[in-house]
């Protein structure tokens, strides 16, 4: 069965820090491309990192850049976002997903439809 298993989620206080995984089961995660994604209640859902699968070249949206670290583990066939500095603003549901053809780098935003293959997705909670 093709699926990406999320795990890492929580509740964490201001400044704090968490690293979101993403297991791939029934392909390969290495052939694509991983994007992170996230849905705040009442918002649309915002691609804010991606990495290639080729050179790893990454793209971080502007609310996120300097403060999380997209990276791939090929062996583990696993993907990561380490989110440090969290913030209020920063609580949502998180998702991770595998798309194909895709070359992540600053001049790309991720867009949900550019992705086939999703996580069931993560709470993040920030708050005090």
């Amino acid at each position: 069965q093709v699926q990406l298993v999320q795990s890492g989620g929580g509740l964490v206080q201001p400044g704090g820090s968490l690293t979101l995984s993403c297991a791939a089961s029934g392909f390969r995660l290495d052939y694509y491309a991983i994007g992170w994604f996230r849905q705040a209640p009442g918002k649309e859902r915002e691609g804010i990192s991606c990495i290639s699968r080729v050179d790893g070249a990454t793209y971080y949206a502007d609310s996120v850049k300097g403060r999380f670290t997209i990276s791939r583990d090929n062996a583990k066939n696993t993907g990561y976002l380490q989110m440090n500095s969290l913030k209020p603003e920063d609580t949502a549901v998180y998702y991770c997903a595998a798309g194909d053809a895709l070359y992540c780098d600053s001049g790309y935003s991720p867009s949900p439809t550019d992705f086939g293959t999703w996580g069931q997705g993560t709470q993040v909670t920030i708050s005090s």
